[in-house]
């Protein structure tokens, strides 16, 4: 059977959301981290350190899909200054909470938010419409910012005593320190932060990927963040810069892929993804066979002493053939990383075509 709690809590990992929970366990509450994970966020490998360190039950709670469905339909509440849905993101989690109360049997959820501490969500005005988009006005609590807000039905219940919550607000995490050395934590979380949708190299390689695949998988956003990212044109070239790589991208390859190894020297692994372009031709193929071999150093500095070429193996829909290349940087198509430059006129077209929509055009 299910074991029961009273409180479902979002629980990053961060110093916030570990206090909120510790605060609502200090009154006598059973309270379950719900852990949230998607292509840009989440470490469920932390789940037995946080049982160990704050003794805080959790379990990973994957919301990629929905997450990604959110991203490509364009947040309603729009993006941050990359690619982060701040306020749609704790409204995704906050609904998916709700659908888990009575699996739990729980009475209300937790949050670990205060009040002026993240300038797009975390403001008296960004609360209040989270609150209500979720549709959790009357299940939602926030121990560390509580004696800031309006009292809750689990408040004016008895259910949590008022007087044993918090009133903290702003940026300064002195507060936070202080309560982790009361409780004698021996180790202090970091802010939660960790999405990547908030750094501005991955918002790049998200945009080129948004632009040549019309609805891309949670697995190409992961696949995204993988090793040296290259585009020529419509065609995606992920290289493994270092082993763990190497084996992570073959772990994601699939059959419908271009995946590129070295023939008798150690080399990277590299996956070419179809994108809406279709299929690879052959000029394409050579060309990424060539860039990938020009990362392997032993194999590079071979052909520049001899002259001669070195073998790929290129193995695509269940088969595998090898051909004969040299390794070079510049190949007969461009290659090229995506940047941060892409941002700005991604979030314009999206903007005026948002705008056109609206006014019927």
């Amino acid at each position: 059977m299910t074991k029961t709690y009273d409180a479902l809590a979002l629980l990053s990992g961060g110093l916030d959301s570990i206090l909120a929970v510790k605060v609502i366990q200090d009154q006598g509450l059973r309270v379950l981290g719900l852990h949230f994970t998607s292509p840009f966020f989440g470490k469920k490998n932390l789940i037995p350190f946080w049982k160990e360190h704050y003794g805080i039950d959790a379990v990973a709670v994957n919301i990629g899909r929905q997450y990604v469905d959110m991203m490509l339909d364009g947040p309603p509440n729009n993006f941050g200054k990359w690619l982060n849905p701040c306020v749609d993101c704790k409204i995704i989690m906050i609904e998916h909470a709700k659908q888990l109360m009575e699996k739990y049997g729980a009475k209300f959820l937790i949050s670990g938010e205060v009040m002026g501490q993240r300038p797009m969500s975390q403001r008296r005005d960004a609360m209040s419409l989270i609150r209500k988009r979720a549709d959790a006005k009357d299940v939602l609590l926030r121990p560390l910012s509580a004696l800031k807000l309006e009292p809750t039905p689990v408040e004016e219940s008895g259910l949590v005593d008022r007087s044993r919550l918090l009133g903290l607000g702003g940026r300064s995490r002195k507060p936070q320190l202080e309560l982790a050395k009361q409780y004698g934590f021996t180790e202090i979380p970091t802010p939660a932060g960790g999405c990547v949708l908030a750094e501005a190299s991955a918002a790049g390689r998200f945009i080129k990927l948004m632009e040549e695949k019309t609805r891309p998988t949670p697995r190409d956003f992961v696949l995204a963040q993988v090793g040296r990212q290259v585009w020529a044109g419509s065609n995606w070239l992920s290289m493994g810069r270092k082993q763990h790589e190497n084996k992570r991208l073959t772990d994601l390859s699939t059959d419908s892929d271009y995946v590129f190894t070295s023939v008798g020297f150690p080399g990277p692994v590299a996956v070419g993804r179809p994108t809406d372009a279709g299929s690879w031709d052959v000029e394409t193929i050579r060309a990424a066979a060539e860039l990938t071999a020009s990362y392997a150093s032993k194999a590079k500095r071979l052909s520049q002493e001899t002259g001669r070429p070195v073998t790929m193996a290129v193995a695509h829909d269940g088969e595998t053939r090898e051909i004969e290349v040299m390794p070079r940087r510049e190949t007969a198509v461009d290659w090229a990383e995506p940047t941060q430059d892409l941002v700005a006129p991604w979030k314009e077209a999206r903007k005026q075509a948002q705008e056109s929509c609206e006014n019927g055009q």
